[in-house]
């Protein structure tokens, strides 16, 4: 069990690094637009299609408050999205969320990354903290259950 106290952008982005390389079965997003995660990069991509890969359904359930980023400027994550469509969800979060300004990383339900501002790298990195966890994980399944638009257009075929 493990709690550091993040207070660097620096330090953000070797926590979601070390967050996602333990992921093995689902990973829960709440962000504004995904932009400070940098999804996309090719570690963070293999980590969260490995996730996707094992089988689980829902194993990556994201919602941000603004998916014009997502759709404009990350292509090879809308790709893995569409990929595995049948394991992935992306939605832009109803109009009444927008006032949110927090950021929740959720892994196999008992790890997550919590920043508590959206412009401050200011958060939490938990590992293992199941009691700690708990309120986030019902603040994230209250903001999945809001609904909103899906993110990544998924052709239907014949």
């Amino acid at each position: 069990m493990a709690r550091e106290l993040i207070t660097s952008w620096a330090d953000y982005q070797m926590a979601l690094d070390r967050l996602l390389a333990i992921a093995c079965h689902k990973i829960s997003i709440y962000d504004e637009d995904l932009g400070s995660l940098k999804l996309d990069s090719a570690p963070r991509l293999l980590h969260i299609k490995r996730v996707l890969a094992a089988g689980q359904e829902d194993a990556l359930q994201i919602a941000v408050r603004d998916a014009g980023p997502i759709r404009q400027k990350h292509p090879l994550f809308l790709n893995l999205l569409s990929t595995f469509g049948h394991r992935a969800t992306a939605r832009e979060t109803a109009p009444q969320l927008a006032h949110l300004r927090d950021s929740i990383i959720i892994v196999d339900n008992k790890h997550a990354l919590i920043r508590f501002e959206r412009d401050m790298p200011r958060g939490k990195l938990l590992i293992d903290e199941i009691d700690e966890l708990r309120p986030y994980l019902t603040r994230f399944r209250e903001i999945w259950s809001e609904g909103g638009q899906n993110i990544a257009n998924r052709a239907l075929g014949l």
